[in-house]
């Protein structure tokens, strides 16, 4: 398979970088002016951790009792949670574009459904990755497990800054399923019994090699996505069947990577991050949350969030300020202190100072889409839900009147509607719906749908 250079794209991005800025929606260009502020260390090493439909409620530190994830629990026991964490969209393929660019995924032209196997699309060449924009300062990146964000020769994931891939280009109940390093096709069909083991060993491959050069580690984890498969060693161990199974494997991996940070004493340096795609699907739990993966409810984009800094971040932080997946670019351009005032439009906020002691969050307002329908707006205390599914219907509540107005404050949820009992903020929340729905209206990719058949997340 013969693949394009980065010359190309690169050229595209920057020709593309002023009018950007102009690019319509509601986030700012990042700049140096956001920068993390106290002594963090110079050209530190992050590693996200994304696992696949991971739910809320799935490890210990977020309330599980059946599945065991002693080496989680333990990273969040010495670093920072957050407990209104959002996935950047309710299935895969948006989430991850948002995760990686910083932007909700309506931009990237990636906002509606999954990329499917006979799928064209892919992450636009002048999209500028976390890979390519610490890349660019002089990191080593790779991304060791699952892409999904384009499986044609113009958007594997090595044209989009990363230097090594080792992984899956698409779900693991896709078909053909090819395990690839680099460009090569090295497995099929792919032992996804020993997957965890292998992305795992891949992992601290990667960090061991570079020496003292800065590194940048996107472990992007194939389970607990269906079907679900764990090594000897973990199958049958879960008293939450095989999907517990393989959630206690991926603790296990994230415990193995941890010690290799510390026995290669990177640990001090490094910023670990470890969260997931979306919410739950079939099995799993949303915890306390409504509904799970796919949905317009809590349960699909609320997901777990812990992050460790040995001697950065303080131990056994805790905090309920709203952040979403779009937070990790901008959060690790300030740590890099890297200046993206010239860059494209950017929705992310950078968190630093949230998972270092701030009390609230950057954010006056989260979107939640549904494919590229604005389905909720989150503020801190309040949530307003615009649409929602019924049998085989994907409902627009406004079209019954029905808007619906949570306090997520009182630790009820998504339960009764409050809107009555608070119209001005009622009418604040459905404006910023509307103003928000108008101006990302031009970035559809689809047509706004009416009442009819929901069409299945995958």
């Amino acid at each position: 398979m013969q693949f394009m250079t980065t010359g190309w794209r690169h050229a595209v991005a920057a020709c593309l970088f002023l009018f950007s800025v102009h690019c319509l929606g509601s986030g700012a260009a990042y700049a140096t002016s956001d920068v993390a502020s106290g002594p963090t260390p110079p050209s530190p090493n992050f590693i996200v951790i994304l696992t696949d439909d991971l739910g809320y409620g799935d490890i210990g530190a977020f309330g599980a009792d059946k599945i065991k994830t002693p080496n989680l629990d333990a990273m969040a026991e010495q670093g920072a949670v957050l407990t209104n964490f959002y996935a950047a969209a309710n299935i895969c393929t948006p989430s991850r574009a948002g995760l990686l660019t910083g932007r909700y995924p309506i931009r990237t032209g990636l906002g509606h459904q999954v990329i499917m196997p006979d799928d064209t699309r892919g992450l636009p060449a002048e999209e500028i990755t976390i890979a390519e924009m610490l890349g660019d300062k002089g990191y080593r990146t790779a991304l060791v497990g699952k892409w999904h964000l384009g499986h044609q020769e113009n958007h594997w994931p090595t044209l989009h800054g990363f230097e090594d891939f080792f992984g899956l280009i698409y779900s693991n109940d896709m078909t053909p399923l090819v395990l690839y390093r680099g460009t090569d096709a090295i497995e099929q069909p792919v032992d996804q019994t020993t997957l965890t083991q292998r992305y795992t060993q891949e992992a601290i491959r990667f960090i061991e090699d570079g020496g003292e050069k800065p590194f940048f580690l996107y472990l992007a984890h194939t389970f607990p996505h269906i079907p679900l498969f764990a090594s000897e060693r973990f199958d049958g161990r879960s008293e939450a069947g095989r999907y517990g199974d393989t959630v206690e494997e991926l603790d296990w991996s994230t415990g193995e990577i941890l010690k290799a940070l510390k026995r290669l004493g990177k640990d001090s340096n490094t910023l670990v991050v470890f969260t997931s795609d979306n919410g739950p699907w079939f099995e799993g739990s949303a915890g306390p949350l409504r509904n799970r993966k796919g949905s317009t409810w809590e349960g699909g984009y609320r997901v777990p969030f812990i992050a460790q800094w040995p001697g950065q971040i303080e131990g056994g932080r805790r905090s309920d300020a709203i952040a979403m997946g779009i937070d990790i670019l901008p959060t690790l351009a300030a740590l890099a202190n890297i200046d993206m005032q010239d860059a494209r439009t950017i929705d992310g906020k950078n968190i630093w100072p949230v998972l270092t002691g701030a009390d609230e969050s950057p954010h006056e307002h989260l979107l939640l889409f549904n494919n590229e329908d604005i389905v909720g707006v989150r503020t801190q205390d309040w949530k307003l839900a615009t649409h929602s599914y019924y049998r085989e219907h994907y409902i627009p509540l406004s079209v019954f009147d029905y808007w619906l107005l949570f306090d997520m404050s009182d630790g009820v949820g998504e339960s009764y509607s409050l809107a009555r009992e608070n119209p001005a903020i009622f009418e604040k929340l459905r404006s910023i719906a509307a103003d928000e729905t108008k101006k990302f209206e031009p970035l559809r990719k689809v047509p706004a749908p009416s009442i009819g058949p929901a069409t299945e997340a995958e």
